[in-house]
């Protein structure tokens, strides 16, 4: 059994401990109701900005010659994965990073074995882990604590450039989706090109409304600002869900360390009776050897 002087090291290291993970518990969860606020506002109008697209390309004439929607022959493949700066935030990143490999492997192993995938990281733990195994075209930790949209929008606007100039064939964004604190959905979902949003929109109800200039003009005009949107909007779903998976985390690494807490607890207490109940035994034992 261990001695008392190592189990109240061990004790006071877990406190220690146990201090850390409820202040980074209480900081996670300041930083997420931020975050959440931020996801939340945006949704409404990102949606709006998708409805009305639909609306326009239900009955643009030459949407499919539009250069965002044109399917190409995936020869060349990019994907942006969304991790975090830190880590401390459970299987947030590890999943992200499965997925990525998976993809690679499963999807497009052919362009991966031809050099031909070429990866945006953004967050430090991306690129840390990538790195490892594969060669990465552009990196950015800055972007998770500032959330400037627009240097998430030059992103946006570099990767239409690269498919419209058929640098890249395909873009494809991995990340986690904000549900609620404790609940992220990791996510890969494709940026470009743009589906065929003129199918999905034929069963939706159209207004007869009156465009100046006209709908092929305004899509034009309306599609960059709506990937660009998308994009940002990926960005803050990583943000909240970071900061949520950390809090959950952390929480949970303060209730084992209170579990661990009872266990020293008792087996300091048992291991301190021990030793008086040793001690009662010896002066017992001596006071009998003086009297014989």
């Amino acid at each position: 059994m261990a001695n008392l002087k190592e189990i109240r090291i061990r004790i006071a290291s877990v406190q220690s401990t146990q201090k850390i993970t409820g202040a980074m518990k209480m900081v996670s969860a300041a930083k997420l109701r931020r975050a959440q606020t931020a996801i939340i506002n945006l949704r409404p109008y990102s949606n709006k900005l998708n409805e009305i697209l639909k609306n326009l390309s239900s009955s643009a004439d030459e949407m499919e010659n539009m250069p965002l929607f044109q399917q190409r022959k995936e020869a060349n493949i990019a994907i942006v994965v969304i991790s975090s700066n830190r880590g401390l935030c459970g299987s947030f990143n590890t999943n992200v990073f499965k997925k990525v490999e998976h993809i690679l492997q499963t999807e497009y192993a052919q362009q991966a074995a031809n050099g031909n995938v070429q990866l945006y990281c953004i967050g430090k733990k991306a690129k840390e882990q990538l790195i490892k195994n594969h060669e990465i075209t552009w990196f950015n930790e800055t972007l998770l604590d500032t959330s400037a949209f627009d240097e998430i929008a030059d992103l946006g606007e570099q990767l239409m450039q690269d498919f419209i100039n058929k640098k890249i064939d395909s873009v494809r964004i991995v990340y986690n989706k904000f549900i609620n604190p404790a609940t992220q959905e990791l996510v890969s979902e494709d940026f470009l090109p743009i589906q065929n949003i003129k199918n999905e929109s034929e069963s939706t109800q159209t207004n007869d409304y009156i465009f100046e200039p006209s709908k092929d003009t305004i899509l034009c005009e309306l599609i960059p600002k709506i990937l660009k949107l998308q994009l940002y909007k990926t960005l803050l779903d990583s943000i909240a869900s970071e900061h949520g998976a950390r809090m959950t985390a952390m929480h949970k690494a303060t209730d084992n360390a209170n579990e661990i807490l009872k266990e020293l607890k008792l087996k300091y207490n048992n291991a301190r009776q021990s030793s008086i109940t040793n001690e009662l035994i010896e002066i017992v034992s001596g006071a009998e050897a003086l009297n014989n």
